[in-house]
């Protein structure tokens, strides 16, 4: 039996997962806990956010994250992406900056909006 804390809302809710019973989760408040609890242990995946370089704007980095959620397992691949790549301003919340990364079906998308530059 593994002990997790969920992390998708703010309860926190202390689960017990059971691997030898079909990953059967106790101790969630709500059927999003009992998801979290079999996927952590079978395929833990994590939504990314992080920041990019961009030119034209009056800022010079905009804000970023993963649409979905990437194995964690890939999470430093799919973070190397970001190191290369330069954006170029404008750039609207909800544009996608750089689409399936590492063959994860995740896309990079801005998280702010950002004019260009005076």
């Amino acid at each position: 039996m593994t002990e997790l804390i969920c992390i998708v809302c703010p309860r926190g809710c202390h689960l017990h997962v059971d691997e030898e019973n079909r990953f059967a989760v106790t101790g969630n408040s709500c059927e999003r806990g009992s998801e979290y609890g079999r996927t952590e242990l079978q395929n833990p995946t994590r939504v990314l956010t992080s920041i990019v370089r961009i030119e034209g704007a009056t800022g010079r980095c905009c804000p970023v994250k993963t649409d979905k959620a990437v194995p964690k397992k890939d999470i430093f691949r799919v973070m190397e992406v970001l190191r290369g790549l330069t954006i170029q301003a404008p750039v609207k919340t909800g544009d996608v900056l750089y689409a399936d990364v590492c063959g994860t079906g995740a896309a990079w998308v801005a998280t702010k909006d950002m004019e260009k530059g005076t």
